[in-house]
């Protein structure tokens, strides 16, 4: 059998990666230390990718070291090389047969029947899941901790894929004390003058608040909200009112609220979101389980927040 000759290309990543900490910190004895490994043998694992390459990719000098023209070039194609093996052994891993599956849901949505779906169909893999805080949503997939989440829009988007499941009106929740209290509905300009409860993200903020007003005036600002027991306390006391998904506006309410439908406003998105690269089976099984099941018809979800 012929031998098939050597590529100058045939090196090391890991000397790669090697070479491009040292770029980043321009220096060999603060790579070495962020590298974990000691600096002469950083200094060979560096010499042996040159001679590999057959240029000089670093000049050493008692200030650091600093790039040479090669170097310059090396860099980009260097990064781009790690990201594509990167890519390279995620999409291997999702293409295996799947172990494992972390599912988050967020604002008390309710995910039993989709995920009891996904284990009939996989018994042997691990399907775990994970309640979230709708601010979680975003880092919690970029982390890793959960590898699909069920949630309300709006959250931050980047680097997700978000497919709706379904639409879901909104509610204006108000105290039993408070004037709208035994209305069947309402609109935006009933309730125009009265305060909201705020909250901290601006795009959050604006959606529950309905923030600005079609004509473009400020909604009245009222306490501001962390977590959803402090809403309903507010409500309840009469500080404010809030508005809120339909499906949870009467199965988990305080006695002392009540939830008025509102009339002529965008209603809420349930969403499945998962990394906009995800490959895992897993992951596509869970999202056709969720369309299938997950159609605002369950009645017994929970007040969002």
């Amino acid at each position: 059998m012929p031998s098939i000759p050597a590529s100058p290309a045939d090196f090391d990543l890991r000397l790669v990666r090697y070479f491009t900490v040292v770029a980043e910190y321009g220096n060999f004895h603060r790579a070495a230390a962020a590298l974990h490994i000691a600096q002469p043998s950083l200094s060979r694992q560096i010499q042996r990718l040159e001679e590999r390459l057959g240029v000089r990719l670093l000049d050493r000098t008692p200030q650091g070291s600093c790039l040479t023209e090669a170097g310059q070039v090396f860099l980009p194609q260097a990064e781009a090389l790690l990201r594509s093996a990167e890519l390279a052994a995620t999409q291997a891993r999702a293409a295996a047969i799947p172990t494992a599956i972390t599912i988050g849901y967020a604002g008390g949505l309710i995910v039993t029947s989709a995920v009891r779906e996904l284990r009939g169909h996989f018994p042997d893999a691990e399907v775990r899941t994970l309640h979230l805080h709708w601010s979680e949503v975003h880092p919690a997939l970029l982390d890793h901790r959960v590898d699909a989440v069920i949630a309300r829009e709006p959250f931050p988007s980047g680097q997700l894929r978000v497919t709706v499941l379904y639409e879901e009106p909104r509610v204006l929740l108000v105290s039993k004390a408070h004037r709208f209290a035994g209305k069947e509905s309402v609109t935006l300009d009933d309730f125009a003058d009265e305060s909201l409860v705020r909250y901290a993200d601006p795009a959050y903020d604006a959606f529950w608040r309905i923030d600005p007003r079609p004509d473009g005036r400020p909604a009245p600002d009222g306490p501001l909200a962390e977590v959803a027991q402090d809403k309903l306390e507010s409500v309840a006391g009469g500080l404010a009112v809030a508005l809120a998904p339909a499906a949870g506006g009467n199965s988990t309410l305080r006695r002392d609220l009540t939830a008025i439908p509102v009339e002529g406003i965008e209603p809420c998105k349930v969403v499945f979101v998962t990394r906009a690269r995800e490959r895992s089976r897993l992951v596509t099984a869970f999202r056709e389980s969720a369309r299938s099941h997950l159609t605002g018809r369950d009645s017994d979800n929970m007040n969002a927040f």
